[in-house]
């Protein structure tokens, strides 16, 4: 049994405070492993969500595939800085956007669910929010698909000019892993990263709208066209607008696992994980995952990323030798909220009681 971590139960109990429905959390530390919940499983029930349970974990699927893309590099399918176009004629992409632009979101393909207008307003693409999201969860998408609706959208940069946050470019990702290997990208990540690790409770869900029990359910709170405001439980949904991109279902346990295998260096070689891991333009992303130094004084770095598919939110946050590792599952519920207001101060709190904040002496 895991000893009591009062700051910790209380740094979850915020996120509830501040209107989440649940959050599951889980951290390993030089004082072990400890888990905990706050909030409800579902609304209208009592009981807490479960700490072992299933979520969507959005865009944290994207480190999974960055990482299975560098396995595919460390066998010498292909090169970071190899052309994509080539391996994937028949979508007639840029020729000069290479497999690190894709992972470093500098190819200057627009995200198939929308970007920041040039006033900074953001621009829709396909239904990813809100009651249009709701009404098309269940629509099974396929990533050929989505890749051709960003690439009839304008250019948002050329390749290697900038650096722009793009489901797009994971997409691709996944249909360049399925041309190397010949196999589903499923797979491949089954046999190269899932297995290896034991992740028996993450997955690539393909069309399947169910979450694995046990789960805690996610709302979607909006307007509905009269004005009326509506919460819908989105547990099910189709995941398959975010292919490669957003898709996956994992545990607190398997991201923790996962994130510390792959900073531990038992995931890729060395060269590999060095260029994962350095910060590149003005979002600080790596390959597959955001770089942070938290300004404690003591260049305190943290490795992550986060997801927020429909109802439900995933943390992984990790100190770059992957000995300290925060997962969380977090679920919307009816308050009316902006979790974009919200959040940030929350996850302060939390980050701070994790990695800014030594042991206490005796």
């Amino acid at each position: 049994m895991s000893e009591s971590r009062p700051e910790l139960q209380q740094a979850a109990r915020e996120f509830v405070d501040a209107g989440f429905a649940g959050m599951q959390l889980r951290v390993r530390d030089d004082r072990g492993e400890w888990t905990g919940s706050a909030g409800v499983r579902a609304l209208g029930e009592p009981g807490p969500p479960p700490t072992d349970g299933t979520f969507w974990v959005g865009s944290s699927t994207k480190t999974f595939v960055a990482a299975l893309v560098l396995h595919l590099v460390a066998d010498g399918l292909t090169g970071l800085d190899a052309p994509v176009a080539g391996h994937l004629p028949g979508l007639g992409l840029d020729g000069r956007i290479t497999v690190r632009m894709l992972l470093r979101h500098t190819s200057g393909l627009a995200s198939y669910t929308g970007d920041p207008g040039p006033d900074g307003v953001f621009v829709p693409g396909l239904p990813a929010t809100g009651r249009a999201w709701v009404e098309n969860r269940f629509h099974d998408y396929r990533p050929e698909e989505l890749v051709r609706f960003a690439l009839a959208l304008p250019q948002r940069f050329e390749p290697g000019a900038g650096q722009s946050y793009s489901n797009t470019n994971y997409t691709l990702a996944v249909l360049l892993a399925e041309s190397l290997t010949g196999r589903p990208w499923a797979e491949e990540m089954r046999r190269r990263i899932l297995d290896p690790l034991g992740l028996r409770d993450t997955l690539v869900p393909g069309g399947s709208v169910d979450l694995p029990a046990p789960h805690a359910h996610g709302y979607c709170r909006y307007q509905d066209a009269d004005g009326t405001w509506r919460v819908v439980d989105v547990s099910r949904q189709n995941s398959s607008l975010l292919t490669g991109a957003g898709d996956m279902v994992s545990t607190t346990r398997d991201l923790g696992t996962f994130f510390a295998a792959l900073l531990g260096g038992r995931l890729l070689p060395a060269p590999l994980l060095a260029g994962m891991l350095e910060p590149h333009g003005p979002l600080g992303y790596g390959l597959g995952l955001f770089v942070q130094d938290l300004g404690t004084g003591a260049g305190t770095v943290v490795h992550h990323h986060g997801g927020a598919p429909g109802g439900y939110g995933a943390l992984m946050i990790a100190t770059p030798d992957g000995r300290t590792v925060l997962t969380a599952g977090l679920t919307m519920g009816d308050a009316p909220i902006d979790p974009a207001q919200v959040f940030p101060a929350a996850l302060d709190r939390l980050v701070t009681a994790v990695f800014r904040t030594g042991r206490p002496r005796d």
